[in-house]
């Protein structure tokens, strides 16, 4: 008989981010966003990507899918932690949170 344990709350982080970095697509948009001004159109964002990130837009637009889609990839990395969001007008932008993709790498390494 096996006896089933509770997830520990860094695992249960860990298979947030694993979920989220399980599609290629969104793996690869987060790739773009460590460097966002050499990936992304810096002569047509509204806002400074390095500073407050990248245009939902124009990740769609470098994606070639559904804003839906790309809406939803995104906020699927925002639920991991991986990047957080932030409203310019109508428009949301995306930055990678580098102190939490840390923190992973950290609690990837003590639970190993």
């Amino acid at each position: 008989m096996t006896t089933r344990t509770e997830p520990q709350p860094d695992a249960e982080r860990l298979l947030d981010v694993f979920k989220a970095l399980a599609n290629p697509e969104r793996l690869q948009i987060l790739r773009w966003l460590r460097e966002p001004e050499r990936h992304f159109p810096v002569e047509r964002a509204i806002a400074d990507p390095a500073e407050v990130g990248v245009c939902v837009s124009h990740i769609q637009e470098k994606t070639g899918l559904a804003q839906s889609t790309v809406s939803a990839y995104m906020a699927a990395l925002q639920r991991a932690g991986l990047v957080h969001a932030t409203r310019v007008g109508k428009w949301t932008h995306y930055k990678r949170d580098e102190a939490r993709i840390a923190e992973f790498v950290a609690v990837l390494g003590r639970s190993l």
